[in-house]
């Protein structure tokens, strides 16, 4: 498992304790995928984007500007569509099928938890393996339209030099010259990724029931988000409100350090595969090597 010390052994035997009692609602940021090889926006596995997010409304309202978000998530696609679990989200699945987990929510939109085998997850911010039109509201899958999309632009070689964990890329303006966008088979409307954009709220349904699930979980496990942005961070403070314990496993600082009962400053794809949600605690003590203090 690697070097750890004897406090970072006692977070960890802790925190499996937590698991293994149950009733662990799990809220995941981009910090989980790092190791499926998409990059997080901040903290030590990756930075903070470069360029403007897109917005709802200068998607909607500007063409050319939609025609390059196209061109842009046509090249990111392909890091996000073949992309596979991490023995993160394999962990999370194990703990669900165990019965530990009482709800499951990611800031992501990789649909990699799904991938993993698990189940009844609320996506916040929708997923990019779905595309709907604006018009008529049919859902459609991403890969029917990056087939529609290649076939558009059979001369389109451009080459993503970032890519953010929305699917979304860094390119030269100068490279997007010729770009075609297609438009929605059945009514002619415009295509969109069924994420929710800057600009865009949250659906209502998905914060209540977020909610629902935190206040009903003995513990909040933030798995790899640093909770920079209220979305994210507004579910652990109605944790604190609520009385629910929260822990947080994330590489760097969060903002929700504050809040938290337990906080594990370390790689999720070394400490969540030794969560077995047994409490067997000597196993992290006889699986790591223990750095001694100096």
């Amino acid at each position: 498992m690697g070097v750890m010390d004897l406090q970072m052994v006692e977070q960890v035997a802790r925190l499996d304790a937590w698991i293994a009692e149950g009733g662990v609602t799990v809220l995941s940021g981009a910090g989980l995928s790092t190791d499926s090889g998409i990059p997080d926006y901040r903290g030590p596995s990756g930075s903070a984007r470069r360029g403007t997010p897109m917005t709802y409304q200068t998607f909607t309202g500007d063409p050319l500007a939609r025609r390059r978000y196209w061109a842009r998530s046509h090249l990111g696609w392909r890091t996000i569509g073949d992309a596979r679990p991490n023995d993160g989200h394999r962990a999370v699945a194990r703990w669900q099928q165990l019965g530990l987990l009482s709800g499951l929510i990611t800031q992501n939109v990789d649909g990699l938890h799904q991938a993993a085998g698990a189940t009844g997850v609320v996506e916040l911010h929708g997923n990019l393996s779905r595309i709907v039109c604006l018009d008529c509201r049919e859902t459609t899958s991403r890969v029917e339209l990056e087939d529609r999309l290649t076939a558009a632009n059979p001369g389109f070689a451009a080459v993503a030099t970032v890519i953010n964990p929305d699917g979304d890329v860094e390119l030269d303006d100068a490279e997007l010259d010729g770009f075609a966008v297609v438009d929605c088979r059945s009514c002619g409307g415009v295509l969109k990724p069924d994420v929710v954009y800057f600009g865009e709220s949250v659906p209502v349904d998905r914060v209540t029931l977020s909610f629902e699930l935190v206040e009903s979980a003995r513990t909040l496990l933030v798995l790899g988000s640093s909770l920079t942005v209220m979305s994210g961070r507004r579910f652990v403070l109605r944790a604190v409100r609520e009385g629910v314990r929260v822990a947080i496993v994330n590489r760097g600082v969060t903002r929700g350090e504050p809040y938290a009962d337990l906080v594990v400053d370390a790689p999720l794809g070394v400490v969540l595969p030794n969560l077995a949600g047994d409490t067997d605690n000597d196993r992290f003590v006889n699986s790591v090597t223990v750095s001694k203090p100096n």
